[in-house]
């Protein structure tokens, strides 16, 4: 099986996390700490580029009964924006409770205050790209 880069991103207001699939593991890559939507998908855009990143995976807020609210709407258009900037195809992955697995996971580790703040969003990004990675693994 031949292995690509994949992005993970964890899109939010004031910070995105990224990870970044090694073989068909996920790793953290940091958080980009910007509210300014344009930038955000600049940044990410040049993330990509730089680490020859061949697809994105883009966590889609989906509401627990399937229904698309709000967020849902603003990640699609910032998936538009990111894959117009970078020409490389974005795929928009489930990313229910996500956050809530990232949350588990750092109390696990008792990682709390700042420390907790700063990792949060790369844990999520963590968890949507292994979520997609898993998935296509048993795919094929």
């Amino acid at each position: 099986m031949e292995y690509k880069k994949i992005l993970g991103v964890d899109f939010g207001d004031a910070r995105t996390g990224l990870a970044i699939s090694t073989m068909s593991i996920a790793s953290g890559a940091g958080c980009i700490k910007c509210n300014n939507f344009k930038k955000t998908a600049e940044q990410v855009s040049d993330f990509a580029k730089k680490n020859g990143v061949s697809l994105i995976v883009l966590g889609h807020p989906v509401n627990m009964d399937g229904s698309l609210g709000f967020r849902s709407q603003k990640v699609r258009d910032f998936a538009a924006e990111l894959e117009s900037l970078s020409g490389i195809k974005v795929e928009l992955v489930d990313e229910r409770l996500s956050t809530a697995n990232a949350h588990t996971i750092l109390n696990l580790t008792n990682t709390r205050g700042k420390k907790r703040k700063d990792v949060i969003d790369e844990m999520s990004a963590c968890l949507i790209l292994q979520s997609y990675l898993d998935k296509e693994e048993k795919e094929n």
